[in-house]
């Protein structure tokens, strides 16, 4: 594709390349206001609007382009990855018939008016999306996804585990635009998927095959699907992944994370899948907690099958690796937004802590291009910068939603078991390797029990899980995880509030 030249004002050192939907008062209004505030991250680099008499006008420098109805081709035309949404009062079912356009075009969707607000200082805390994000994160956003995936998607099965949490659902709705031949959304709860299927289709009779009511746990209930729906694509997003409740019961960690990934690699293996993707986490990156280790466990489940599946030239399964994800349930920006709400101090586990945050559209982009670039084996990576702070994150959204100092009691907890002060993105042992991603790395993670070791040692862990006996699956996971240990109660003891170099 030849090169398309910024138009005034869209330096792409600012942000991600945007076109606006809507040529009136409000797009206008928004065109205006990204270039006076380009630290907000985006770019505008065209205007669509459903009015064609409009087409060849500018605004702040900025053409329109064409009409609604052309947003997927213009927004590969112009590798948009941003497409923001304003036209007040636009009609339900037009609004997701847009967000699905852009998907397809590989592109992130903001909405207004509440995205306006956002940039004329009237921000609201239960607006998550609306805030600064670079800011935030420590870093700009980065746009992962490409319209290439579409080869791996389009026209095929493709089956989604833990499609009702918040990555699972933005992982349907996305893998929906690319025009599968059926996306089936597995989960164990049903109002979860009553709510995603209202969400995708607009109705949610509940009578096809879309919705699978199963626990991953369930081997012969996993098999039983896997041989009547056929899927040829897996993104496996269900998993248990609240740390501290898995050092209290780390039986149910193994259960879910760890067998039921196993349960899934077999009925993929027995029925040949083409791509399955493996969503893991940060802290399986030289584990200290039961969470990390599970998932460590499941990363090398999916590595030792890679390499079968390899030589017998069936599917490509792969892993990727995420940081803690902003805006989804139950993340630090929930808790935060509602102790704020509420007036109740902040928690923060220690002054010093760090984590590595990346945005929803970041990290389902992560996990779609992991499943076009995958050759089997690799562990994925987005190239998250340096962690942050959260005592910092917590000054920058309390300035963004006009909090000062003074407004803000935060109190500190203490490291809690299995707790990490700083998290890395690879273990020690692990080497970095480039992609074609620029900001994705890999790694195919050595170091740990080999294929025979691993069978071996699983079959102890399960029987130990299947009785809740947790200590001795404590003991497991260390001997299974050269390096693993189970860390003793309260590694960082609780502080003082306020901390003296704190807020």
């Amino acid at each position: 594709m030849s090169s398309i030249p910024f138009p005034r004002g869209s330096d792409p050192a600012l942000g991600l390349r945007t076109l606006v939907i809507g040529a009136g008062a409000a797009g206008s209004a928004l065109v205006r206001d990204l270039h006076r505030a380009p630290e907000f991250g985006l770019a505008p680099v065209g205007v669509l609007d459903d009015d064609p008499a409009k087409a060849g006008r500018e605004i702040d420098g900025i053409a329109v382009l064409g009409t609604l109805a052309q947003l997927t081709d213009l927004a590969v035309e112009h590798r948009a990855q941003v497409v923001a949404l304003a036209i007040p009062g636009l009609p339900h079912h037009r609004v997701r018939e847009l967000a699905t356009a852009a998907a397809a075009a590989g592109a992130a969707v903001r909405y207004l008016p509440s995205f306006l607000a956002a940039l004329r200082r009237e921000v609201v805390g239960s607006d998550m999306r609306t805030l600064d994000v670079n800011r935030l994160i420590g870093r700009h956003e980065v746009h992962v996804v490409s319209p290439d995936v579409r080869a791996v998607i389009e026209g095929r099965r493709v089956l989604v585990t833990g499609a009702g949490g918040s990555i699972g659902s933005e992982l349907c709705r996305q893998v929906h635009a690319f025009d599968p031949s059926a996306l089936y959304m597995l989960d164990h709860d049903e109002s979860n998927l009553h709510r995603l299927q209202l969400e995708i289709w607009g109705e949610a009779l509940l009578t096809d095959d879309s919705l699978v009511i199963a626990d991953i746990r369930d081997r012969p209930r996993i098999q039983q699907i896997f041989r009547d729906l056929k899927p040829e694509v897996v993104f496996h997003a269900a998993a248990h992944k609240h740390l501290p409740l898995l050092e209290r019961h780390p039986s149910e960690a193994v259960k879910s994370n760890v067998l039921g990934t196993d349960n899934l690699v077999e009925a993929a293996l027995d029925t040949g899948v083409e791509r399955f993707v493996l969503i893991s986490t940060d802290k399986a990156a030289d584990p200290t907690s039961v969470l990390g280790a599970s998932k460590r466990l499941a990363e090398l489940i999916v590595q030792a099958n890679a390499r079968d599946a390899r030589n017998l030239g069936t599917g490509v399964f792969s892993a990727v690796r995420f940081g803690n994800v902003l805006g989804s349930r139950g993340s630090l920006l929930s808790v935060l937004e509602e102790q704020l709400r509420s007036g109740s101090p902040v928690t923060i586990t220690h002054p010093d802590v760090t984590r590595f945050f990346m945005t929803i559209e970041e990290a389902v982009g992560l996990v779609l291009e992991a499943g076009r670039m995958a050759e089997g084996g690799e562990v994925f990576v987005l190239d998250m910068g340096e962690p942050v702070r959260i005592v910092d994150l917590v000054h920058n959204f309390a300035e963004q939603v006009q909090l000062g100092a003074e407004d803000v009691e935060i109190r500190y907890t203490g490291l809690r078991a299995g707790e990490k002060l700083n998290e890395a993105l690879f273990s020690e042992g692990e080497e970095r390797l480039p992609t074609a991603h620029a900001r994705i790395l890999a790694t195919v993670a050595g170091g740990s029990a080999g294929p025979e070791d691993l069978a071996g040692g699983l079959t102890g862990l399960y029987e130990a899980a299947a009785v809740n006996a947790d200590a001795e699956v404590r003991d497991r996971l260390a001997d299974l995880l050269p390096g693993y240990r189970a860390p003793e109660a309260d590694p960082v003891p609780a502080l003082s509030a306020p901390y003296p170099d704190g807020f």
